[in-house]
């Protein structure tokens, strides 16, 4: 190699060193040169384009985070969303970093934002039931295109967002839909700054669960996309062209369009799964079926589309409509090479929800058929259209032999057998309102039947079921369902069911129970993840009469009799967070009455032992919309009400959805106590103790009652602060978190420290007992609203009542201290009251008290006016001078107890500082006023 060569080679070298050298020289030097400024144009457009709060730890400028690109990093940042849901957080991430434009940075001295990264984020997206949501954080400038095209300064034309494991949830309440996705890698690409432009996403996500009306449709299902999307940001439109998703091994295309509103969506999407297998698309079924999938032979082809279209908004009453088709041919299940597989496996369903509305659903099930071996089959075919009144027309027939289907569908968690024949044909309108049933012939029968899970080692054995359904007119009159007979055994003891009811216009039964059961163990070969039940049942019964001859008093013509007999049972009920534990019940059944002979139960802490009768329960059990009434004995040592509180923390996890929404809205909230609406019962109580927001009473007496939905007390009296108090009240629940109260007070002789010491209400309805001692009475009628945590909410408040003083000393009270001070009488500091009737009333968050006069010393004082919830006084005060008080000046107090106001006019109206007081309108002058009188 020539010297040249050399040279030229020395100096190509050179250039590059120092070009790498200058690179690596600018990438730790800009950072230095400009991070005051883009630390504080970051912050600038976030305060000028968030209508929201953002927080970050600390800031950092660096090439190296997201190499190549300039990024700031905003570290620890926590977003708060839009109204109302401020105090909600929307994005927590680990890391944003925003990337920077680097050729206007240097050239422009200009922030342009062009890039968005965020790592390890929480992202809390809402929407409330009214369909508010909490996103709408961003703050569109008025004049988008001269702003970003024509000033300086900082402006966001994203070209690139990469989201890194991150985790979003998507709870919508108006649509009743709950999406969670986690390990969830999202890179977009795209001209984002445009108006209209397209984006290029490729997604996954490692763990997704997909609920609607909290079901769940998908579980823990990864989930791939291969996306281009237009997007039109002016309108917020989004332009489905390329969208291609995988969820495990079901390959989705997607196409259409997806608008959002400030106040709702407008959506036009087709879901397309064409000539695909049977084996992938049972891939997306819960996580639990997998390995069954993994060791069945499936073969078969199917073709899934999904439409949905329309409008949604909740304030105008708008919804999509929903459209669903789900085709299955050749398809057969052959479970670990079973004796028997299913073959001829062919589905044909479409179902139509118009406007979300279940009222109008539709339901075509055109084909539904399979073979089990030679002989066994099975077929239907199903049209209805609606839902409380439904037109139906439904032909179902089958033999099987559920051993053979058991092998060749490799049922995991059970093992069944019998022979189980079915032949029903049903054609026409059901209706509760319009007493209308199908025209229906057929019946169902099982025999031999067996059945044992893997949750309990015995099984339920001798299964025997015959069920015939007969109806010719299509009316309520005419229907006939007999169940003759039905049985099984467990655990040796067996249990049999004969009945037969018909003419359900008049609904006429005939049915006979005998049997005993270990509940705790047949429901173990049921058991369910956290839910338990233990406990023993035996039932003797025999039922026999018509729904008339309760409603109409006819109980001659019932022929109920027999008993049940209850030990140890648990039992739970959506309306309490806990479970109710029936430590023995006796129940005997005499025509109209069910007796509770023995009923000894507990709740929490509380307990009950409860004898009498319910009233018609047949009748109550046969309509839907019944009411079950009764009279009983109870005694309890202990109630405690909390504990029933609708919101608080219990074993109870089928809860409803209200509650649990309001348990999300209110985690820190014991919510209210829920009251059933079809009970009419009531209870000649006595309680040794009852225990209520942190109050507890003593000896309760009286008749308790609830009637539809409303809890009473009646003549009921009990022991608080050392003296009686009677009570006459009614309660009814609103919502998980919100109450009513109606209720009459009387007490005698009760000390009036205690009363404020350890009676919420009482203190602050009688702020000036904190310096009275002494014996008071009570008498007063309230009613007003509860919180939800059960206490009263005071600007709701309205009563009216007397409260007595019998002898009480009121000392240290800054109020007459400052009288006494004013005129120089120190008798009026700690004045004594005996005998005294204040009469008082509640309205908007003020206490009216009338006038009420007493004896100080040698004075006469007259006091009338009103005090406050929240302390403000405007009182006035007559200060009758000896003797006999016919003689006297008006005081004006305002201010609050802490610091009083106090002000002495002259009788005559002459002025003392700058008013005058009318002492016949009982009121004060503005000096001013009095003046332009004069003139």
């Amino acid at each position: 190699m020539n010297y040249n060569s050399k040279n030229r080679i020395v100096k190509t070298l050179k250039g590059i060193g120092i070009t790498v050298a200058a690179i690596l020289l600018l990438l730790f030097l800009l950072p230095i040169l400009f991070p005051g400024k883009i630390a504080s144009e970051v912050k600038k457009i976030a305060n000028e384009r968030l209508d929201t709060k953002m927080d970050f730890s600390k800031s950092k400028l660096s090439f190296f985070t997201h190499f190549p690109a300039l990024t700031v990093s905003l570290e620890d940042l926590t977003l708060t969303g839009s109204a109302p849901f401020r105090k909600d957080t929307l994005i927590k991430a680990e890391q944003v970093a925003f990337g920077i434009n680097l050729k206007r940075l240097i050239f422009d001295n200009e922030v342009k934002i062009n890039k968005l990264y965020v790592s390890k984020a929480q992202v809390n997206i809402l929407v409330n039931q009214k369909g508010e949501a909490n996103y709408n954080i961003y703050i569109a400038p008025e004049n988008r295109k001269n702003e970003e095209t024509t000033e300086k300064g900082t402006a966001i034309r994203l070209e690139r967002i990469d989201l890194e494991d991150c985790h979003v949830k998507y709870n919508d309440r108006s649509a009743k839909i709950f999406v969670d996705a986690k390990g969830f890698n999202y890179i977009g690409k795209g001209n984002l700054s445009e108006d209209i432009f397209d984006l290029n996403t490729d997604a996954d996500i490692d763990n997704v669960d997909f609920y609607y009306n909290r079901t769940a449709y998908l579980r823990k299902k990864k989930v791939h996309a291969d996306l281009i999307t237009r997007i039109n940001t002016d309108a917020l439109s989004f332009i489905l062209q390329k969208n291609e998703l995988q969820i495990n091994k079901l390959p989705l295309t997607f196409t259409g369009l997806f608008t959002i509103l400030r106040d709702g969506y407008k959506i036009d999407i087709k879901a397309a799964s064409k000539n695909t297998t049977v084996k992938d698309l049972l891939s997306v079924m819960p996580p639990e079926y997998l390995t069954w999938l993994e060791k069945t032979e499936i073969s078969g082809k199917s073709d899934l589309l999904f439409t949905f279209k329309g409008d949604y908004n909740v304030s105008k009453n708008l919804k999509p409509n929903l459209a669903f088709n789900l085709k299955v041919n050749d398809g057969s299940i052959n479970y670990e090479k079973a004796p028997a597989p299913l073959t001829d496996f062919q589905m044909n369903l479409n179902a139509i929800l118009p406007s979300l509305d279940p009222e109008k659903l539709l339901v075509n099930l055109k084909t539904l058929k399979l073979k089990v071996g030679e002989k066994d089959y099975f077929t239907a075919y199903l049209r209805s259209r609606g839902l409380s009144e439904m037109t139906v027309d439904t032909n179902i027939k089958g033999a099987l032999d559920l051993a053979t289907l058991d092998a060749a569908i490799g049922l995991n968690t059970m093992d069944i057998k019998g022979i189980l024949k079915t032949d029903i044909q049903a054609k026409g309108t059901f209706s509760t309102s319009k007493k209308l049933f199908p025209k229906t012939k057929g019946g169902i029968s099982l025999q031999n039947g067996w059945l044992k899970t893997d949750s309990y080692p015995n099984p339920i054995t001798n299964i025997t079921f015959v069920a015939n359904v007969f109806n010719k007119t299509g009316t309520f009159k005419d229907l006939y369902v007999a169940v003759t007979p039905a049985s099984f055994v467990f655990e040796k003891n067996p249990v049999y069911v004969n009945a037969t009811v018909s003419d359900f216009n008049d609904l006429f039964y005939n049915a006979k129970i005998k049997g005993e059961l270990n509940v705790g163990n047949i429901y173990k070969v049921f058991s369910q993840k956290g839910l338990d039940i233990k406990g023993y049942a035996k039932a003797d019964l025999s039922l026999k009469g018509r729904q008339s001859y309760a409603t109409t008093g006819q109980y001659d013509k019932l022929d109920n009799r027999g008993t049940i007999l209850l030990k140890n049972i648990k039992a739970t009920s959506e309306l309490f967070p806990k479970a109710f534990y029936i430590k023995q019940g006796n129940f005997r059944f005499q025509n109209e009455k069910m007796w509770f002979e023995k009923f000894d139960a507990s709740y929490g802490k509380s307990d009950f032992d409860i004898n009498g009768y319910l009233l018609n329960t047949i009748n109550y059990f046969l309509e839907s919309n019944g009411t079950l009434s009764g009279s009983f004995n109870m005694k309890s040592n202990l109630i405690n009400v909390d504990e029933f509180m609708a919101l608080e923390k219990g074993e109870n996890k089928d809860r409803n959805i209200e509650v649990e929404y309001a348990k999300e809205d209110h985690p820190k909230s014991s919510g209210v106590v829920s009251i059933p609406r079809n009970l009419d019962v009531s209870l000649a109580a006595t309680v040794n103790k009852v225990e209520y927001n942190k109050l507890i009473f003593n000896n309760l007496s009286g008749k308790i009652g609830m009637s539809k939905g409303n809890f009473y007390l009646e003549n009921t009296t009990l022991s608080v602060i050392d003296c009686i108090l009677g009570i006459n009240a009614s309660y009814k629940d609103e919502s998980p978190t919100a109450a009513h109260f109606d209720a009459h007070f009387t007490a005698k002789d009760f000390s009036v420290q205690k009363a404020y010491n350890e009676i919420p209400m009482f203190h602050d309805m009688v702020t000036v007992a904190e310096k009275a001692k002494g014996i008071v009475g009570i008498d007063y009628k309230i009613k007003g609203d509860l919180d939800r945590n059960m206490g009263p909410i005071y600007a709701s408040l309205e009563g009216a009542g007397t409260i007595n003083l019998r002898d009480v000393q009121i000392k240290g009270l800054k109020l007459f201290d400052g009288i006494s001070s004013k005129t120089g009488q120190k008798d009026l500091d700690n004045p004594r009251i005996e005998g005294i009737d204040i009469k008082s009333s509640i309205d908007n968050n003020l206490i009216y008290i009338e006038p009420f006069t007493f004896k100080v010393a040698v004075f006469r004082p007259t006091i009338k006016g009103t005090t406050s919830f929240d302390g403000l006084l405007d009182l006035r005060m007559r200060l009758g001078l000896p003797p006999f008080g016919l003689i006297g000046f008006p005081i004006v107090i305002t201010g609050t107890h802490e610091e009083p106001k106090i002000k002495i006019f002259s009788k005559t109206g002459q002025e003392i500082e700058d008013a005058l007081y009318d002492e016949k309108n009982n009121k004060v002058i503005r000096k001013e006023k009095v003046s332009n009188q004069k003139s």
